[in-house]
């Protein structure tokens, strides 16, 4: 049960004063709550505003600054309102102080609201910005006209928030008022000395240092109300985090413990020798494999260092114990790509392996499921169709999860219920920066490749105008002729899958006047089959050059593919051009991309190209980023449980990070039921992040 001290914050916002039935839809709308129903006044207190009306400058007239806002105390001279022919000409009334005059103009106004609010001989205060106009000093539509007593009550920083259609500033700023006022008290949650080294304000100040600005500085992003509110929220994720791990790692686990005999044969049959990056991740999961707790480890590695591989040894491992794996894909192309990978490897060390995906013929299917029920198989891999309930296991001890971004912590959970205690394994070739690997996978140990498999060359990565366009088809052309095959990528259209597919099918029609039947076409919208069918074409090179959209970004490998034309590279994000480049330099010729653009190029799309040449560095790469995109795009499609914080920033406050799991830590290891005072805190803060899931595994012990 929520502690009772939250109600207030829990209420509704059409609860508030000043919000009504037509108004409450849009609150809903603007604040978009996480927890996905009507918008709370938690809700309301946590949409921070963006920025700030500065109306603190209150000089005489002949003073005024004209290029930013002033607050006026006036005296009312005359009105002037439009007449004869000329009605729709401004409504202007001429005001005074001791120092000059100006004009107040109004264009279509109520005549009425302008004598009721400006009555000749009286004293306001006006606030707004100044102009001359034909040599006089005006204002139009002040933003304020103000008697004393509204004077009072006017900020000196008045906030600005993000709004919807048909709700205005002022509603929200009324409403933000009267949730203010429900703040109840709150007991500390976060450590003593801590806050007083960081000087941070208590959770209510903060919010009203941040709503109620009393300069510009207070909504800068390092200001210490924000600092506090963003540990907040980060703290709270982090003990959910730490409470999920603690769980898992109560729930107990199996021993695998590997003879050797399968990975030494596999290892026995490769052509190389595995970089030492590999043997270290793969030491890493044997010994958790080998625990009595359960593995939940993530291993992410830069493009084409080598994750199948290790996955593969992993499994080795718990099938040399007797027991089964399975390893899932997003698609279909990359868990049949994974299937073709690992067979000849499995046939040479006599690993028993099956292909599961939702287009099997009904008789294979079954075979395929007898046979992993009765334990003939070892290893099945497949799509998501491998944790429907038709699917069981002998004996299940790993699952592995590749690219584990593109599926729900639901799904991965799923997985992990086909059998007793399942170790999990999650992949992902997204190299992610270090904040957000606390922050989306804190509940896991990583592992990380860093280093390219011998032999692999750099990839020559070159910036091209669009408008030389006929000279990189020529060149395509020439690397043709020298036994290449190329992948032309063609742009994201505002992330419009139509208009992307049209952008597509325009440049192969272009590109077969020249090149014929040579040139393949692979998109989203394409079913299954036809998709598998324009990828092995190129993979056996019965086409030369696949014009895609950036449905081949993961996973798919073509070693004889040396060259990546990535068309207005400046509209895709730096991972996605690093993913994209990393379809090219996988076999041991010369690779190129060609990133082209369209001039002139705004600062970001500079600085992304400019980094794609400067580096290969993946996880180099994923920084800048974070840095230059935010948290909230980095990651791609978001997963189902994703943070989607609303006061942390981790390209501004990841710094806080660290520091918030380290103290997570500690919380969970000395007082994993949340009994102790600052336990019983802790609980008031999960509720208020939407952190309710943590709470339930508390419950269930």
């Amino acid at each position: 049960m929520r502690p009772d001290i939250l109600n207030p914050l829990f209420a509704l916002v059409a609860t508030l004063p000043g919000v009504g039935p037509k108004t409450s839809p849009l609150f809903d709308k603007a604040l978009s709550p996480p927890h996905g129903g009507p918008a709370r006044v938690a809700d309301l207190l946590f949409h921070l505003p963006h920025s700030g009306i500065d109306r603190r400058s209150r000089p005489k007239i002949a003073e005024a600054s004209h290029d930013g806002i002033v607050t006026l105390e006036v005296r009312v001279v005359d009105h002037r309102p439009p007449g004869g022919r000329n009605a729709k000409a401004p409504f202007r009334v001429l005001v005074e102080d001791d120092t000059g005059d100006l004009l107040l103009v109004f264009f279509l106004a109520n005549h009425n609201w302008i004598e009721r609010s400006l009555p000749i001989g009286a004293t306001r205060w006006v606030s707004g910005k100044l102009e001359l106009w034909d040599g006089h000093l005006q204002m139009v539509h002040p933003d304020k006209v103000l008697d004393e007593a509204g004077l009072a009550k006017l900020p000196p920083v008045e906030p600005v928030y993000g709004l919807t259609e048909g709700l205005g500033q002022r509603a929200v700023q009324k409403a933000v008022e009267g949730a203010l006022t429900r703040m109840p008290p709150m007991p500390e949650w976060i450590d003593g000395p801590l806050l007083a080294q960081k000087r941070w304000p208590d959770f209510a100040h903060a919010l009203i240092a941040l709503h109620r600005p009393e300069g510009p500085e207070a909504l800068d992003p390092q200001h210490p109300a924000r600092l506090r509110l963003a540990y907040d929220e980060l703290l709270a994720s982090q003990v959910a985090l730490g409470l999920m791990r603690a769980r898992m790692r109560r729930l107990g686990g199996r021993a695998s413990l590997g003879t050797g005999r399968i990975s030494n044969s596999i290892l026995a049959a490769l052509p190389f020798r595995p970089t030492g990056a590999q043997e270290q991740a793969l030491t890493e999961i044997r010994a958790d494999l080998a625990a009595d707790v359960r593995m939940l480890r993530l291993l992410q590695g830069d493009v084409g260092s080598g994750k199948t591989l290790v996955a593969l040894l992993a499994m080795a491992t718990v099938v040399e114990a007797g027991r089964q794996a399975a390893m899932m894909a997003p698609t279909e192309i990359l868990a049949r790509q994974h299937y073709e990978r690992m067979v000849p490897l499995a046939e040479a060390a006599g690993l028993r392996i099956a292909l599961i995906t939702g287009r099997d013929k009904a008789a294979e299917r079954s075979r395929t499921l007898a046979g992993l029920e009765a334990g003939e198989i070892d290893i099945a891999i497949g799509t998501h169709a491998l944790f429907q309930e038709s699917v069981g296991f002998r004996d299940l001890a790993l699952a592995v999860v590749d690219e584990q971004h593109r599926f729900g912590v639901h799904q991965r959970l799923a997985l992990g219920s086909k059998g007793e205690a399942v170790d999990i394994l999650v992949m992902t070739a997204t190299p992610i920066p270090r904040t957000l690997v606390l922050t989306y996978f804190g509940d896991m140990d990583v592992s990380m490749l860093r280093e390219k498999p011998a032999g692999r060359q750099p990839i020559d990565t070159r910036a091209v105008a669009i408008e030389r366009l006929d000279e990189v088809v020529a060149g395509v052309g020439r690397a043709i002729q020298a036994g290449a095959r190329v992948y032309w990528v063609c742009p994201l259209v505002d992330e419009n899958e139509d208009l992307d597919l049209a952008a597509a099918t325009e440049r192969r029609d272009v590109l077969a006047q020249f090149f014929g039947d040579r040139v393949g076409l692979v998109h989203g919208q394409m079913k299954g089959r036809e998709k598998d069918a324009a990828m092995e074409a190129f993979q056996r090179g019965q086409t030369d050059i696949l014009v895609a959209t950036t449905v081949i970004e993961v996973g798919v490998d073509v070693p004889e593919a040396t060259v990546m034309v990535i068309e207005h590279a400046e509209r895709f994000g730096l991972a996605q051009l690093h993913q994209l480049r990393g379809r090219v330099g996988r076999g041991s010729g010369r690779s190129t991309c060609l990133l082209l653009y369209k001039a002139p190029l705004g600062q970001v799309a500079q600085a992304r190209i400019e980094i794609m040449r400067e580096t290969e560095d993946g996880f180099r790469i994923a920084e800048e980023d974070l840095r230059l995109r935010g948290e909230g795009e980095v990651l791609g499609t978001r997963q189902s449980g994703t943070p989607g914080f609303r006061l942390a920033s981790l390209d501004v406050h990841g710094a806080l990070l660290p520091v918030a799991r380290d103290d997570a830590r500690m919380i969970v290891d000395q007082d994993p039921d949340l009994a102790s005072e600052r336990g019983q805190a802790v609980r008031l803060l999960l509720y208020l992040f939407n952190r309710d899931e943590a709470m339930k595994l508390l419950r269930a012990g």
